[in-house]
């Protein structure tokens, strides 16, 4: 059932919804709309502006804080520095008294939280799931990470605002599962590399860890350089920042940070917890170069996580789906492409739900 809710088109739910109401089957629901749930500030988050819907259906909405951890960060367009919008699709049944599981989905860069592509990725891949998805703004060049040398940009404590803040306010305000054994994270790219990480040094808070082509082996040249490259992308926000903003110098012997943070050779931490990866291998190199090559060179990362965590025994999941054939519908293994994205979660979420306690 949940698959065939998956691959109906959008417009054909909306149309059988209008068809429903006109017919007056169901009258009932013609009532008014309901407000999403209320934020109580905490934990060092102001809430500046409240939870609203992002559109008629009313399983998404999206909610905008201050954090003392992130005070200003670098901003792209449409984004206000300082400013966090964090975006939250709810279960359809979600009636503000039954616990729910959540699954934290982090963006890559440079993306917003709230973009269309986030929304409909977890709202396809929980039709009929008994589960919270959550995606917290992580700036876009943010890597999950607390900033060593943040420069004009100021302090940039990422993974102490999406650990110690935002983990905390989405159970304090939500009806929550609020423990390991109700808790997953993902995420996309950079965001991948970010799941990896805040597992790995947070194993008490998740269960289940994810990564859709994330950057997950620092020590990979080509990995060091994309991250050093985007302090001094405009794209991902101004204003610009050195290079070794993020995780000082990327150059032996300074590179320890780099070394310590790579969470391709630290998986010990992921024993016990589900693991799962996910990567392309670009396809047709000729066919959209840019990001067929991007997703050529993230997969290399992934095939190292996947061997340390093969060598040290650890059980977990390596999707490599190659140029995307029979993997999704109009995936050709391309990075940050719909279609495998919408795949990856699909098929994690199913897993993700096979462990996390639900109602």
């Amino acid at each position: 059932m949940k698959a065939l809710l998956r691959a109906v088109p959008r417009g054909w739910v909306a149309a059988l919804v209008g068809i429903t109401a006109m017919s007056g089957l169901s009258a009932s629901t013609a009532v008014a709309a309901e407000q999403p749930p209320h934020f109580d500030d905490g934990n060092g988050i102001t809430v500046v502006a409240q939870p609203q819907w992002v559109d008629e259906e009313q399983r998404t909405f999206k909610l905008t804080v201050r954090s003392d951890q992130v005070p200003e960060h670098p901003a792209m367009q449409e984004q206000v520095s300082g400013e966090h919008v964090i975006l939250v699709t709810l279960p359809a049944e979600y009636d503000g008294t039954t616990r729910y599981p959540v699954n934290y989905s982090l963006h890559g860069a440079p993306d917003r939280p709230d973009s269309l592509l986030n929304k409909l990725i977890n709202e396809r891949a929980t039709e009929d799931v008994p589960l919270i998805t959550v995606t917290p703004n992580g700036g876009g060049r943010g890597w999950y990470s607390n900033w060593v040398s943040p420069g004009s940009s100021g302090e940039q404590n990422w993974e102490t605002f999406h650990l110690d803040q935002v983990i905390p306010l989405i159970d304090a305000n939500l009806k929550t599962i609020p423990s390991r054994a109700g808790r997953a994270i993902t995420g996309h790219s950079m965001g991948g590399f970010g799941a990896f990480h805040y597992a790995q040094h947070r194993p008490e808070l998740f269960s289940y860890v994810g990564s859709f082509s994330g950057d997950l082996d620092l020590l990979n040249p080509e990995m060091r350089a994309a991250i050093t490259a985007s302090t001094k992308w405009p794209a991902a926000g101004t204003p610009l920042d050195p290079p070794d903003a993020i995780f000082g110098s990327p150059v032996w012997p300074l590179d320890g940070i780099w070394n310590a943070q790579s969470p391709a050779q630290h998986v010990e931490s992921l024993r016990g917890m589900g693991v799962a990866i996910y990567a392309g291998n670009g396809g047709n190199l000729l066919d959209n170069t840019v990001q067929a090559v991007a997703e050529h060179r993230v997969r290399e990362t992934a095939v190292v996580a996947s061997a340390n965590l093969k060598a040290a025994g650890i059980p977990h999941e390596f999707v490599d789906y190659g140029d995307g054939t029979g993997w999704g519908e109009g995936c050709n293994g391309k990075h940050a492409q719909y279609p495998c994205l919408q795949a990856d979660m699909n098929h994690y979420v199913d897993l993700i739900m096979e462990r996390l306690q639900h109602p």
